[in-house]
């Protein structure tokens, strides 16, 4: 269990906390901002693990598998919370688990295979977006709500996107899998 995966391991432990800041009533009137620095935190775990992980040459099965896991447990529990507090509509968390699902079957098939398709370049984009869009979405500064509408855009785009990119470079698993 090295550095990069005890971060993946956090990320993931982080996330009930940060659904009970966000969603349990407490009476601090500023828990949204508590929710909002566990989610960052958490996020940042993201882009530390990967960076040890290539830097000292810790990359992993585990990691592999675990990671992109983390981060999609970490954006639909956030992108559900956001549901519930009408910020975001419902169709867009629709398209983004959607795509998240498609792509951890293709990961299942691959992986029956012997084969790990690790993160792209697309999909870490796609990450990237989803993130900062979660970010203004848990801030709730009504003057950023234009960029915070732009942001769910290309982060919807990028999440179709980097969809279309993982089925054409693993077309040859789907086919074979028939």
């Amino acid at each position: 269990m090295n550095l990069p995966n005890k971060l993946t391991l956090l990320r993931i432990l982080l996330i009930p906390f940060f659904v009970i800041a966000l969603l349990v009533p407490t009476g601090i009137t500023w828990q949204n901002w508590i929710a909002l620095a566990i989610f960052v935190i958490a996020s940042l775990t993201d882009l530390a693990d990967g960076k040890i992980a290539r830097k000292y040459n810790l990359v992993t099965d585990f990691g592999k598998f675990m990671d992109p896991l983390a981060d999609k447990l970490l954006v639909c529990a956030a992108l559900i919370c956001l549901i519930s507090l009408g910020r975001i509509p419902e169709w867009a968390v629709i398209v983004i688990i959607s795509r998240e699902f498609i792509i951890s079957g293709l990961r299942l098939i691959a992986a029956g295979k012997g084969v790990v398709i690790a993160a792209s370049k697309w999909g870490k984009v796609k990450t990237v977006f989803q993130m900062s869009m979660i970010i203004l979405m848990l801030a709730n500064i009504p003057q950023l709500a234009i960029v915070t509408n732009i942001v769910m855009w290309i982060a919807l785009v990028l999440t179709v996107v980097s969809l279309v990119d993982y089925v054409a470079k693993n077309i040859s698993l789907i086919n074979d899998a028939k």
